[in-house]
């Protein structure tokens, strides 16, 4: 690793203010997991490290009624393990629990894998579902405005995700299809349904990161069940393709993890 320096800010205008002197080479460190292993292949060697796990103001979950808020400190076993969010929405409970293994979940945090927004991360898919909001230390931005392609969001220089919310649907289920060694989505699926409609969101399998199935969403808003999907297709245009599986393959995932995460739904 190249020599860095380290810093433990305890508010965010503290931590903004360490990386905006910087000079553009400093970053955040959430949960460090996939900061670190960058760093540690060379891939990555930012001059300053501003860890944002001892920032009170980002920690914690409220759940109020059927609005879920969760701030970006908030590790995804933490997020498992909550009752409260269980009893409203235990899709998105469900899901915290299938990130990673015991080691990754205990320190990986939802606002650190928010900003990172990898392609095959699980939290995008559910807060594009969800109608979710991101907030930042300067702003609310809609997750349909947040995410934006592969490894890029909205985020400016010096923005942190401080905490995520959303209305939690009257039913919910995500469901993945998981790479046998890193346990990333080769697909993942996230499916809502309101009085208004549903959405579907996935992750994992197309080369501009999770996106919004729209046509799946309109048939299962008519019909809340796997087989409104039957007629459907997905191209293999933008899939990902690589030595675990082909555009084809992929694009083939999306229908089928997309009809399981609709009986996981329903299940609950």
């Amino acid at each position: 690793m190249y020599e860095t320096n380290y810093h433990r800010p305890t508010t965010l205008a503290e931590a903004s203010a360490l990386v905006a002197g910087g000079g553009g080479e400093a970053k955040f460190l959430a949960g460090g997991m996939t900061l670190i292993p960058t760093m540690k292949q060379r891939l990555a060697a930012p001059s300053d490290l501003v860890d944002l796990r001892h920032v009170a103001e980002m920690k914690g979950m409220a759940v109020n009624g059927r609005s879920i808020r969760i701030g970006g400190g908030t590790t995804h076993a933490e997020i498992a393990a909550s009752e409260e969010i269980g009893a409203v929405c235990p899709g998105f409970r469900h899901l915290a629990g299938l990130i990673g293994d015991p080691a990754v979940r205990h320190m990986g945090t939802i606002g650190g894998s928010v900003a990172n927004n990898d392609p095959a991360a699980d939290y995008p898919a559910a807060l594009l579902a969800l109608g979710a909001t991101i907030h930042t230390n300067n702003r609310d931005i809609a997750a349909s405005e947040f995410f934006v392609s592969m490894f890029e969001t909205a985020l400016e220089e010096s923005e942190i995700v401080t905490g995520v919310s959303f209305e939690a649907p009257d039913q919910c289920g995500y469901e993945k299809f998981r790479n046998p060694a890193s346990r990333y989505a080769m697909c993942g699926v996230f499916v809502s349904k309101r009085s208004d409609g549903a959405k579907v969101g996935v992750t994992g399998a197309s080369q501009g990161g999770a996106y919004l199935w729209e046509e799946a969403g309109a048939a299962l808003s008519g019909q809340f069940d796997a087989a409104a999907i039957d007629g459907l297709s997905v191209s293999a245009d933008n899939m990902l393709s690589d030595l675990h599986g082909s555009a084809a393959y992929r694009a083939n995932l999306v229908k089928v993890v997309t009809k399981r995460a609709v009986r996981k739904a329903q299940s609950h």
